[in-house]
């Protein structure tokens, strides 16, 4: 299965919060980005999202514990068993990616040289799709679609439906958003 086929909801909960957990799990978004947790619950976190038939991608930056190694996206892909990773380190692709697991790449688009040099990243280490920060940029998200040729995902400062609307009028694949209340747009 690849990523375009998952997306049943174009707004995918971005969960910042684990008392944000059971909103992601009640909301209408069938993937959920997890940017929270530790060596000693995150495997909690993803045993009650997947119970809410929730596609799983662990954010390794934000999880506390997990050092940027092969061994340990070997011991995600073996142990948590989430859907996949997103980082924004292009090493940890390739490794997820050797494990089986799906790979998000986040970049962020502070200017023109970030454009570029995510455009480069994309190209190498070829993940599944691409989550771009911020959101707002519809010209900057119909370049990368044009560019990287890869699913793009927005997120970011998307505050508003109109927002959600403009990245996947640009040709977003989703929206990625840590505001509980965007979860249930019904997109």
């Amino acid at each position: 299965m690849n990523i375009v086929d998952m997306v049943e909801s174009q707004m995918i909960a971005s969960i910042k919060n684990e008392k944000d957990i059971d909103m992601a799990i009640k909301s209408s978004s069938n993937i959920a980005f997890l940017l929270t947790g530790n060596l000693i619950n995150i495997e909690d976190h993803i045993r009650r999202l997947r119970s809410a038939n929730m596609h799983i991608f662990v954010h390794l930056d934000f999880i506390d514990g997990i050092s940027n190694t092969k061994s340990a996206v070997s011991y995600i892909a073996k142990v948590w068993k989430p859907t996949g990773i997103i980082t924004t380190k292009s090493n940890l692709i390739k490794f997820a990616k050797e494990e089986g697991l799906m790979a998000v790449q986040r970049i962020f688009l502070i200017d023109f040289g970030a454009v570029q040099k995510g455009i480069e990243m994309a190209k190498s280490c070829k993940p599944d799709a691409v989550e771009v920060l911020p959101g707002l940029m519809p010209q900057i998200i119909d370049k990368l679609t044009k560019e990287i040729h890869l699913p793009l995902i927005a997120g970011g400062l998307i505050s508003e439906r109109a927002d959600v609307l403009a990245a996947l009028e640009s040709g977003a694949l989703a929206v990625s958003s840590g505001n509980p209340s965007m979860w249930n747009l019904n997109l």
